[in-house]
């Protein structure tokens, strides 16, 4: 869609004065910002919002909250726009709310291991910003997301299988509501037992229930020795059984992530590596110096049980960087594959125990999908993605791609596992909501109605109607 395309918006010139008198110029109608404020990095369809709110502080998006419910104005927040199931396309117009200028580390207590910030912050410059404390925050999706994107997605990624995701790591939020009321849903004690945990309800509610613009965090000390690994295998079977070996032997491996031969492959000609072009794990160990040789050489003899013999280790920490560079760069290589082509990347998670066959059955599955396929996972917490690369102008290939995404969701479902380990529902996973989760969507659907009464808080995701 290009820009000079788009409708003119749809909002009156009287509310977008009311809207000026509070941001000035950082108000904008502009169909080149509009365009990129509806689309996301996934394969559905971009909408446009009708405007585009910058925002720098609480004050300000609670202020245009209000005049949007008193209007009946969808408000759609926006962060850095990474997501992956739709999250930001304005389906039925509105205001976006974009909160990057909301860029504040506002605390850091050292003391308490933890840090509060606007929502806009994203990880890497808070780590960027931590590195002298000693700490680190660890939740690390891959994309240099934000932190409130973060929350509002319950993002986790190759960390977590260590030190969770980010429904673990939030103490507490600082929320604007579909009314425009301002709330702080916690303080920053570890643990409370002070009524119900809005924390939690609002992490994971992907801006259907308010709009994040302060998240306190937990923080991590840096640890003393990290060391590296990755670990071709004979076949994906044998890479996954290492997997589920490792986790139920209780190694506390902080990152253990699979590439298939198609990923390795592509991974190489992008970051110009020269992995064997066969399944592998890549591994990494965090603690003392002891405890992480004593990590290392007890996963080695679990791989080595399954076939994995060639270790490389990356100790140094270019060489760690440049090795989870290259699997954060796996969807941008898989692409390379199809030049031209769009991602759409699946997004299961199951038992531990069922992740072999979950995998297995899912490569006998790809072999009737017309396009090219990569799998890629963070296996450690039984989440694992295929990225198919679709042409998004040929509609049979859509069509066979979806009608695939519906068979591995149901498998997934079928034992005991999620439609999303960590992309969120979107408008991508709607339909297997309450496939998955039953009656308890009509639960979800009453609070939506209790926070969200008129429905403007990003309309036409997560829960349907």
């Amino acid at each position: 869609m290009n820009a000079p395309s788009l409708p003119p918006t749809a909002l009156s010139n009287d509310l977008l004065s009311q809207m000026r008198e509070i941001l000035g110029e950082r108000l904008s109608t502009a169909p080149a910002v509009r365009e990129q404020h509806g689309r996301d990095e996934s394969y559905h369809l971009p909408a446009p919002p009708d405007a585009v709110a910058f925002a720098r502080s609480t004050e300000e998006v609670a202020a245009l909250v209000k005049l949007c419910a008193a209007h009946d104005v969808p408000v759609i927040p926006f962060g850095t726009g990474t997501s992956l199931e739709g999250h930001i396309a304005a389906v039925k117009g509105g205001l976006c709310i974009d909160v990057s200028q909301m860029d504040a580390i506002l605390e850091v207590r050292p003391e308490d291991m933890d840090v509060t910030v606007q929502a806009g912050v994203t990880r890497k410059r808070l780590n960027d910003f931590l590195r002298d404390t000693g700490l680190f925050f660890p939740i690390d999706p891959g994309a240099d997301a934000s932190i409130g994107g973060m929350a509002a997605t319950r993002a986790s990624g190759t960390n977590a299988v260590r030190y969770g995701t980010m429904r673990e790591n939030v103490l507490g939020l600082t929320v604007v509501l579909a009314d425009g009321r301002i709330i702080r849903t916690a303080r920053r004690a570890r643990k409370s037992a002070a009524g119900y945990d809005l924390t939690r309800l609002f992490v994971g509610s992907e801006g259907t229930l308010g709009i994040i613009t302060e998240v306190t965090l937990k923080l991590h000390g840096i640890p003393e020795a990290i060391t590296a690994a990755t670990c071709p295998f004979p076949s994906l079977e044998d890479a996954v059984n290492t997997v589920i070996a490792t986790i139920q032997a209780g190694i506390p491996v902080a990152r253990i992530e699979l590439l298939d031969e198609v990923t390795v492959g592509a991974v190489n000609r992008y970051s110009k590596l020269d992995y064997p072009e066969q399944p592998t794990l890549f591994f990494e160990f965090h603690g003392t110096a002891q405890g992480v040789e004593e990590q290392a050489v007890m996963a080695q003899s679990i791989a080595e049980d399954f076939g994995g013999t060639a270790f490389s280790w990356a100790s140094k920490a270019e060489d760690r960087s440049r090795m989870w560079q290259a699997r954060h760069d796996a969807l941008y290589a898989s692409l390379a594959l199809r030049p031209g082509s769009k991602g759409m990347s699946t997004d299961v998670c199951v038992p531990i125990s069922r992740l072999a066959q979950c995998i297995l059955e899912t490569r006998e599955d790809l072999k009737d999908v017309p396009v090219p396929a990569a799998i890629v996972g963070h296996v450690g917490d039984g989440n694992f993605h295929v990225a198919l690369m679709v042409d998004p102008e040929n509609k049979a290939e859509i069509e066979a791609v979806k009608a695939f995404s519906h068979r591995l969701t149901q498998r997934a479902i079928a034992m005991d596992g999620t439609c999303t380990g960590e992309h969120g529902i979107g408008l991508g996973k709607m339909e297997y909501l309450r496939e998955e989760l039953g009656e308890a969507v009509d639960v979800m659907r009453a609070v939506k109605a209790a926070l969200d009464p008129k429905g403007i808080l990003n309309p036409g995701k997560v829960i349907e109607g």
